[in-house]
């Protein structure tokens, strides 16, 4: 039986970019059954607008559900909107989108992270108790940690594809958001399993009920997460946190990952190539509005894109179209390639002594907008996020404390579709706090 999910609410922090009022969902026994649930705009929902936060997809419609989100509806979730976010998933901030930046619900004159911002700013201000994000870099722990919420990038390929609007696709990943871990480990169990339309989706369904029984847990504490760029608040609050684990019976062991030095240069000529490739295909010919000129098909070609193209977008598709081009793919491409082979060894190495890895999600709280105005400052704010997705391991970012007012988050790392085992850690720290 159909029924109707009434979504009121005043929207403060601009989460949103499409709100319906009533939503319908199906009674279907699900765990989410009549929970209204906010998606990130570049995942695809049937006969709902699908922008990317991009004028360049102003009025595009998808035809066709996301994998994710039939999985919502089939556990009788009832999708109340699509969620602000910085262009295509290109930022730190949720400053760069078409439709003005979201604020922090915690405080208005700050970012609330990005690029899932509006996803996180929407559970964080209680609008909703769930929303869907995808993390390429750090875009779901990022905010999470920023708004106070809790954040998983799962394994790369524990959760279908099919359906998001590719940017890197090689490491972009959907995941859950919610207040809690309980709410998180929910979701997750709702939106995990194989897709037969994604060739890199994996029969791993998620079924697991947590336990914060963690006695003889092996943390791994890596010196480069305290390094230079850490503001000393946060990372004392980080190494608080770990602290407590300790108390809850986990043992924790120094570690050092020395591919970090070259993970952010890796991660940025990797996603940005891909972008120059899996964004050619908005050309004004196959999606959105179309531009006032007579010229050929070249000159009206970059027309269209230098118009409804934001400058972050331009910016990297001109990085990765110059990465790739004739004479530097060896010196660029290829070198990165080598560079994020490294990350993912030092992190299998790691794995061999320990189950999990702890650090601070992000370097500092959140940044007050327009903070970040220079590029390579906002990239910088990146490096801890980037390896996790670099190695294609899970990743959760789990509140921890307080600076200045602001959320800090506690970044907890796993091995390959031990997805679960983060979990446990995360829970067994919430619980820790209760």
């Amino acid at each position: 039986m159909t029924r109707e999910y009434f979504f009121e609410g005043a929207d403060r922090t601009n989460a949103f970019i499409t709100r319906l009022d009533v939503a319908m969902y199906e009674e279907t026994g699900g765990v989410l059954e009549g929970k209204g649930i906010a998606v990130k705009d570049n995942i695809s929902t049937a006969g709902i607008p699908t922008t990317c936060a991009s004028r360049i997809l102003a009025g595009y419609v998808p035809p066709y559900d996301a994998h994710v989100v039939t999985r919502l509806r089939e556990a009788g979730a009832a999708v109340v909107g699509k969620t602000n976010m910085d262009e295509f998933g290109m930022g730190t901030t949720t400053e760069n989108s078409a439709f003005g930046p979201t604020t922090n619900p915690h405080d208005a004159s700050r970012v609330p992270g990005g690029s899932s911002g509006g996803s996180a700013a929407a559970v964080g201000s209680g609008m909703v108790d769930f929303a869907l994000g995808s993390d390429t870099g750090g875009s779901i722990r990022c905010p999470a940690a920023f708004c106070g919420i809790v954040g998983l990038k799962p394994t790369f390929g524990r959760v279908s594809r099919y359906g998001l609007i590719a940017y890197s696709n090689s490491l972009e990943q959907i995941g859950p958001l919610g207040r809690t871990v309980t709410d998180v480990n929910t979701l997750m169990s709702a939106i995990a399993g194989p897709d037969p339309r994604d060739s890199t989706a994996y029969d791993r369904p998620y079924t697991h009920t947590l336990s914060g029984d963690i006695a003889g847990m092996k943390i791994a504490v890596p010196d480069e997460y305290f390094g230079e760029g850490v503001e000393p608040a946060v990372a004392q609050c980080v190494r608080t946190a770990i602290g407590k684990l300790e108390d809850a019976g986990a043992e924790t062991m120094p570690c050092s990952i020395p591919s970090m030095a070259y993970a952010l240069a890796a991660y940025y000529v990797t996603c940005t190539s891909e972008a120059s490739s899996n964004l050619s295909r908005f050309d004004g010919v196959r999606f959105g509005p179309s531009v006032e000129t007579k010229r050929s098909w070249h000159d009206e070609f970059r027309d269209h894109r230098g118009a409804l193209f934001g400058k972050e977008v331009q910016r990297r598709i001109m990085l990765g179209t110059f990465a790739l081009s004739a004479g530097y793919y060896g010196k660029y491409y290829a070198k990165a390639q080598v560079a994020r082979e490294n990350v993912r060894k030092d992190f299998l190495r790691i794995f061999k002594e320990a189950d999990i890895i702890a650090g601070p999600t992000m370097p500092q709280i959140a940044f007050k907008l327009a903070e970040k105005s220079d590029p390579l400052s906002m990239y910088l704010a990146d490096i801890l996020t980037v390896p996790a997705n670099l190695a294609g391991v899970p990743a959760i970012s789990v509140p921890c404390g307080t600076v200045e007012k602001m959320p800090v988050g506690l970044q907890l790392i796993g091995r390959h579709f031990e997805d679960e085992r983060i979990m446990d850690a995360a829970f067994a720290y919430e619980t820790e706090m209760a």
